[in-house]
């Protein structure tokens, strides 16, 4: 009896500090300052698609030409499908694969877009 009292109040502190865990991990911004390279003069900024865009925020350089790469891998969500208001863009890309979009000069601020469906957002924050 003593050991089933033990059991159920270390199941119930697991099954609490899951759900705090998953609750503050939803809070957090992903942001990568990493995954944004320079070729031939043109800026390229990486973003994985699957299940959401990964980094949600990535941070780039302003006035410079800019592509960014949709990254997938096995990907038939929502995710899948990319719309970017800002520069009239929607498109659905290949499952797997890597696609290019050229965003063309950005001036400092938020650039936006998300899945078709709204349900993942994506952001690019460009600075001087």
């Amino acid at each position: 009896m003593k050991s089933t009292i033990i059991s159920i109040i270390v199941a119930v502190i697991f099954i609490l500090g899951s759900i705090l865990l998953v609750n503050n991990k939803e809070n957090v911004q992903y942001v990568d300052y990493n995954n944004v390279s320079i070729v031939d003069g043109k800026q390229i900024v990486e973003i994985n698609a699957k299940g959401g865009y990964f980094p949600r925020i990535s941070q780039a350089k302003a006035d410079i030409p800019t592509i960014v790469r949709f990254n997938t891998s096995n990907t038939f969500d929502c995710s899948a499908s990319i719309r970017i208001p800002g520069v009239g863009v929607s498109k659905i890309l290949p499952n797997t694969g890597s696609t290019d979009i050229d965003i063309g000069v950005q001036k400092a601020g938020k650039f936006r877009g998300s899945c078709g469906m709204g349900m993942y957002p994506f952001e690019i924050e460009f600075v001087n």
